[in-house]
């Protein structure tokens, strides 16, 4: 229910004049700032014109509208005009007269709280307009309302020139606030201006550092590649002798530290071997040799080599006969490396319970899950992806009793990704982890996806640099090419001339989208073997994915962006057989 205040007739300009005053009388006595008070009054001046313009008079009233938690100054424009015939038009922004027409509703609904208009054809229109009062302003009661009625009848009328002159200080003073925002404006954009050459400057320093430390990486990796017989040549020599040592007839204390010896020998060469063979799969000297692999026959042969480990009695190291798994072609020495990381690892962080060895055909890849569980100490969520860095160990009591250098994991991650796989982990701390290695049934060819992985194309089309910075930063790898387009036609240029191995696109683009682009790549002959991994930074709806993932490997968000996830990405798609990839009609 309104309460009222005070009402004006509309008869002529001049009430219009006065309306806009008692407007901003009644707006400041309810506790409105003076900013308020001119956007009430403007708004209430322009509806009153509207009357007197289109229905030759009316009448304005202002009053308090109340519930229980609020407030409002309410202000109702009413006539007995013609009413409005189009009413929705104008409330849509669609329709505007020669007179302006139309502007003074839509900005009532900008600057008033609430805009409700009633009008019929030869009935009249009433607008009823309100806004909340201010948080900070006191509640009016019954008695405060008799004080400002009696406040209104008291004011001294103003003349329509002073009502005029107040309009221009309120005009002035809006300039001058447009003009102090505009000069903001300005030293925002000067600020911006200096940062972005900043941040240009950084690029150029971070481009510089980033080639100093891949070339460092590649000295590091040949040198280490090249070493190889030197490094292994001593550590070799000092086991034999520990051996032969171990033959002959010594004290029991010079034959305990011959044991000694030979240990830390062994330890060594573990060691040894680790570093190599990363150092060789980096440098693309790992050669790849498929040969019929029966999972049941490798199992066979990892359950006799690795039983003499398990001295533990309180531990139980299981095979799962293997069902219905096809022959495998692939390297199975290298197959055997991953299963016996990934168990070794088991039982150095478990102490009762059971590691299960497993493996299951995943009919929707073309390959074999092999799974390592155990019931040990497990791994906290924000370190299940650290363990597969190198020279990286999750701190726990039981790690600190337990030697290792943090290569086995990453070595093992190499190594899938060597055949075409990934690897991964499911863990929870004291309770377990399982390890899974995912390897196509079928070695891929030379010259495809794994084969290769320190020597792979990779195209980035994404228009924003900042993004495709970040993108090429995570992607490369040792000895990769990488190429960059800016929008679509070019990347599909690209695609078509340097025939990469992988391509990451992003959806929105000026130009043609990334939909497009994924569509012209599939439908051409030349690149419609090309697996892409869509890289996006909007919310991708379920339908949306279905229609992607037809023609594309996977669906990353920039939120997401990470050097694993987009490596992963990249490795997934090559191994996945390029999903999509037959032409698309």
């Amino acid at each position: 229910m309104i309460v009222p205040l005070s009402s004006i007739s509309l008869h002529f300009e001049y009430d219009v004049v006065a309306a806009r005053r008692r407007a901003r009388q009644v707006a400041a006595l309810l506790g409105f700032v003076e900013q308020d008070q001119t956007r009430i009054a403007t708004v209430t001046s322009e509806i009153a014109r509207n009357a007197l313009r289109y229905a030759g008079g009316g009448r304005v009233e202002f009053g308090i509208d109340s519930d229980a938690h609020s407030q409002f100054i309410a202000v109702n424009v009413s006539d007995r005009g013609p009413g409005i015939t189009n009413l929705d038009d104008v409330l849509a922004g669609r329709y505007q007269s020669e007179t302006g027409m139309g502007l003074g509703i839509l900005g009532a609904r900008r600057l008033m709280d609430d805009v409700q208009i009633t009008t019929a054809p030869e009935k009249g229109t009433v607008v009823t307009m309100k806004k909340r009062l201010p948080s900070g302003a006191q509640r009016v009661t019954a008695q405060r309302i008799t004080k400002i009625v009696d406040e209104l009848a008291r004011q001294r009328p103003e003349s329509p020139l002073e009502e005029i002159q107040q309009q221009n200080r309120d005009l002035m003073i809006a300039l001058a606030e447009l003009e102090r925002r505009e000069e903001d404006q300005l030293r925002l954009n000067q600020e911006l201006e200096d940062t972005n050459r900043g941040v240009l400057a950084l690029y150029a320093e971070l481009d510089e550092k980033a080639d100093r430390v891949r070339h460092a990486d590649e000295m590091k990796t040949r040198f280490l590649s090249d070493m190889s017989h030197e490094f292994r040549t001593p550590v070799n020599a000092i086991l034999a002798l520990t051996r032969l040592l171990g033959e002959a007839e010594l004290p029991p204390e010079a034959r305990k530290q011959v044991s000694l010896i030979s240990r830390a020998a062994g330890d060594l060469e573990s060691l040894v071997n680790d570093l190599l063979d990363l150092a060789k799969i980096e440098a693309g000297k790992v050669e790849v040799r498929p040969v019929e692999v029966e999972v049941a026959n490798l199992f066979s042969a990892l359950r006799g080599m690795l039983r003499p480990l398990l001295v533990n009695r309180s531990l139980s190291l299981l095979f799962e006969e293997p069902e219905d798994l096809p022959t495998m072609v692939t390297d199975e020495g290298k197959v055997s490396q991953i299963l016996r990381n990934f168990i070794s690892n088991a039982l150095k962080f478990t102490e009762v319970g059971e590691i299960r060895v497993s493996a299951s055909v995943l009919t929707d890849r073309d390959a074999v899950r092999f799974c390592v569980a155990d019931t040990g100490i497990g791994i906290a969520a924000e370190d299940q992806e650290r363990i597969f860095e190198e020279f990286s160990q999750v701190e726990h009591p039981l790690q600190a009793r337990q030697k290792g250098t943090g290569l086995g994991l990453p070595l093992t991650r190499k190594l899938a990704t060597l055949l075409g796989g990934s690897v991964g982990v499911r863990s929870t701390p004291g309770v377990g982890s399982t390890f899974w290695a995912e390897i196509p049934i079928r070695y891929p060819a030379a010259g495809e996806a794994a084969a290769a992985p320190a020597a792979l194309r990779i195209l980035v089309i994404d228009d924003d640099e900042t993004v495709r910075y970040t993108i090429v930063s995570f992607a490369r790898r040792a000895q990769s090419v990488i190429l960059e387009a800016d929008n679509g036609l070019a990347g599909i240029a690209l695609a078509q001339s340097e025939h990469p191995d992988v391509i990451l696109l992003d959806l929105m683009m000026p130009g043609i989208g990334g939909h497009e682009v994924l569509q012209r790549l599939k439908s051409d002959p030349q690149t419609s073997a090309i697996p892409v991994v869509v890289v996006t930074s909007r919310f991708v709806n379920d339908d949306e994915r279905e229609q992607i993932l037809a023609r594309a490997a996977s669906v990353i968000y920039k939120g997401d962006l990470a050097r694993d996830t987009v490596a992963r990405a990249i490795d997934d798609a090559i191994a996945s057989g390029a999903m999509g990839s037959q032409p698309v009609e």
